[in-house]
């Protein structure tokens, strides 16, 4: 699992844009829709959409070959991941049908790493199919490791993502603060006047 900080700048429809650290490459895949209790937050219809993503999330994948199949395989994957992490913050074992799928996806050969000018970046010719076994084995990792238990919903009654809580007491409670955070603080200033 890459613990490294990379926040991602969310764009809400409502015109919320505010910065996000899922803590888990995983789990930023989550951000993009495929959310039932919530249709039209779609954000990967084609594969520009999906290689325009993959350079965005903590990957930083950018020039990723992405085909038209790729979007449904990613779409199959986020709902494998969806469904993992309502089992695990609800205290319910992981769905076998998404254990396979995550399984599946990180049976791919992943991106190779390499080194240029003292930074990470990837092998030419990565493949969307490539980058699916990244996630899904950081899924692996992050599902079936000591992390798990730290995987948390935002406590936002209206806000669905899905983060791991890396803090060092474990209480972390908001997708972000200046979002979720900050409007329940404002929920209860305005409750105690």
């Amino acid at each position: 699992m890459v613990r490294e900080s990379s926040e991602l700048i969310l764009r809400w429809d409502s015109g919320a844009v505010f910065g996000f650290d899922a803590g888990a490459l995983c789990l930023e895949l989550l951000t993009t829709g495929g959310v039932a209790a919530h249709p039209g937050t779609e954000a990967l219809h084609t594969p520009a959409d999906l290689a325009g993503w993959l350079a965005e999330s903590r990957l930083r994948l950018a020039g990723a070959r992405v085909a038209a199949v790729d979007v449904p395989a990613t779409h199959r994957l986020r709902a494998a991941l969806w469904a993992a992490a309502t089992a695990v913050t609800t205290g319910r074992p992981v769905p076998e049908a998404a254990v396979a799928t995550i399984n599946e996806a990180a049976a791919t050969t992943p991106p190779t790493p390499v080194l240029a000018a003292g930074r990470r970046t990837w092998a030419e010719a990565t493949t969307a199919g490539q980058a699916l076994s990244a996630i899904a084995r950081d899924a692996v990792e992050l599902f079936g490791g000591p992390y798990a238990a730290r995987i948390r919903e935002c406590a936002a009654a209206n806000c669905l993502l899905v983060f791991v809580d890396l803090s060092r007491p474990g209480q972390r409670r908001w997708c972000s603060m200046e979002r979720c955070g900050n409007r329940a603080k404002q929920r209860t200033r305005h409750g105690r006047s």
